[in-house]
């Protein structure tokens, strides 16, 4: 487990860096079409500090706004209780106020990911669905930070292909 904290742009070690245009074959590569771990910390940190500035409920409203300022393109906030709660999803919308913990490598990655957050913040790796790609199962880079005691919030970038999926295992992520 890596961690880092919202006062600076602290990641792994080796930085991640993807690109973001659908022709990822491609071998010409520009710029600005990269994410990289940095931009991910400094994406839920500006999350975080949202929070402190309006309060949970105007934050979890706008997370949850699939039009709203923190969702751009694969990027978006998700938000949960310890407890494996979704407080907001805006790709998944139909997902918020249920439990999730039992719900198979969903679960499991909350598991993982509640572990991090409780000591601040922190990196997971896991495979799901991009939405940006026609929801293909693709390795992602998450990163996360705990609000208060009761919940925490994060996001990620795709890093590439994962292995497949039979649907009904697609369908429990």
């Amino acid at each position: 487990m890596i961690t880092a904290g919202c006062t600076g742009t602290d990641s792994p070690k080796s930085e991640v860096i993807i690109k973001t245009d659908e022709n990822r074959s491609s071998e010409t590569y520009n710029s600005e079409k990269y994410l990289s771990n940095e931009t991910l910390v400094a994406f839920v940190c500006s999350a975080a500090e949202y929070v402190k500035q309006h309060g949970k409920e105007e934050a979890l409203s706008e997370f949850n706004n699939p039009n709203g300022s923190f969702i751009d393109g694969e990027l978006y906030i998700y938000a949960y209780t310890f407890n494996g709660t979704t407080l907001a999803h805006p790709v998944n919308p139909e997902k918020v106020g249920l439990n999730r913990l039992d719900e198979g490598d969903t679960g499991i990655f909350l598991k993982e990911c509640i572990e991090s957050v409780n000591n601040g913040s922190g990196f997971n790796t896991i495979n799901y669905l991009n939405p940006e790609h026609n929801l293909t199962l693709e390795s992602k880079l998450v990163y996360g930070v705990k609000i208060d005691d009761e919940w925490w919030l994060g996001s990620g970038i795709y890093t590439g292909p994962a292995i497949s999926l039979n649907s009904s295992e697609a369908d429990s992520l």
